[in-house]
């Protein structure tokens, strides 16, 4: 018997022979639209209808395997979104595996200053102390100029793998305010991992000034306005801090600039051509000790283990604050667990008893901080040095 599938298709057989279906069955269904435009079939021979219909069925068979394969190139956006949010957390697996095995080659620390210098210092021994704990060197590569923004640029451009690090500094939350047309955002283009280390600024005379206290400072500054001079390079911590006591104080003390690091500054200072100092406690502590030259007040909040006797600024000078201080940052997009594991390792050294001593020895405290912490404090610091910029007018040269 002929199906009734058949039938409907048109496909008939000789006289005298038993009908047959020849059509695949998982084609059978497509027949009667087939049978309809190419016409009655029963005035066709019954190869030429079966060619026919094979023809129009290989298209039928490409069309459907089109459709299903443009379903697949070109997904509905629920299924686009999920696509998406499945290869934005491939990475998360190795780079979780990676900062277990970090690092695995030397890591550079980019310091935006010439060897010799305190960041330099610093940085130096941060280094060796890191590269004892994770078996990998920390190697410092000096980019001075620009007032570290050199520095500070090639680390922005450094590749955001966890190998390139930047010795941060307070000049880099005085930067935005100095300098107009820089090629970065340094709040923007650099991540916060850790705080170093807070080193106060002392405040000192010549011995021949007669005066022993800072309020003796801010009255004979009053009496004689416009007489008294501090050195400083032309931008930096040492020029702020000045500009910061005379916006507190209302006094006129005439800012005299000095290039490079500010050694010749010291050594006037030490003649008696300067007569106030607001440099950096390692640049000076050496010769308050030996009574060449004469402390006033550390500028941090609190007094100095370096120099204990020796008051802070604050408790004449209320809100004052003006230190150095030291950490690290990363490219941004460095992956977040390479920051944490760095942050991790660089507050266990800070933690140690002998780096407390060493760094202690160079007039600095440990500032140890989580990265979202580092990131608020320089945050602050930049809005609180912009404010003393537009005070002091002070322009990059």
């Amino acid at each position: 018997m002929v199906s009734s599938r058949c039938k409907s298709a048109g496909l008939m057989t000789a006289p005298g022979q038993e009908p047959t279906c020849a059509i695949p069955s998982g084609y059978v269904r497509f027949v009667p639209k087939f049978a309809q435009r190419i016409g009655s079939t029963r005035s066709a021979s019954p190869k030429a209808t079966l060619a026919k219909l094979s023809n129009r069925l290989q298209r039928a068979d490409s069309l459907r395997f089109q459709s299903r394969f443009a379903g697949i190139m070109k997904p509905p956006r629920r299924r686009f979104l999920h696509l998406v949010a499945g290869a934005v957390a491939l990475p998360a697996v190795p780079h979780f595996a990676w900062a277990q095995t970090y690092p695995t080659r030397p890591v550079r620390i980019i310091v935006p200053y010439p060897p010799g210098g305190a960041p330099d210092i610093v940085a130096r021994l941060m280094g060796q102390w890191i590269s004892d704990r994770l078996g990998q060197q920390f190697i410092i590569e000096n980019r001075p100029g620009a007032g570290g923004n050199i520095g500070t640029e090639a680390a922005v451009r450094a590749p955001s793998d966890g190998y390139t690090l930047l010795y941060v500094v307070t000049a880099n939350a005085i930067s935005p305010a100095l300098f107009d047309k820089l090629n970065f955002s340094f709040i923007r283009d650099i991540a916060p991992v850790a705080g170093v280390l807070r080193v106060p600024n002392l405040v000192s005379v010549t011995p021949s000034l007669p005066v022993e206290t800072i309020p003796e400072l801010i009255a004979f500054a009053k009496a004689n306005p416009g007489k008294l001079n501090f050195g400083a390079p032309t931008a930096g911590t040492i020029l702020l801090a000045g500009e910061l006591f005379k916006m507190m104080t209302g006094v006129n003390i005439v800012h005299v600039p000095y290039g490079g690091g500010g050694g010749q500054a010291i050594t006037d200072l030490l003649t008696g051509r300067m007569q106030v100092s607001f440099d950096i406690m390692p640049a000076t502590i050496e010769y308050v000790r030996a009574g060449k030259l004469r402390a006033l007040a550390v500028t941090t909040a609190t007094r100095s283990p370096a120099l204990p006797d020796i008051p802070p600024m604050g408790d004449f000078v209320p809100g004052y604050e003006a230190s150095s201080w030291h950490g690290i940052g990363v490219p941004k997009n460095t992956p977040a667990d390479i920051v944490e594991k760095l942050n991790n390792e660089i507050n266990a050294v800070l933690a140690d008893p002998k780096v407390i001593a060493r760094l202690a020895e160079l007039g600095g405290v440990p500032m140890p901080m989580t990265p979202v912490q580092f990131g608020q404090f320089v945050a602050n610091e930049t809005e609180k040095w912009a404010k003393v910029v537009r005070f002091a007018a002070i322009k990059s040269e």
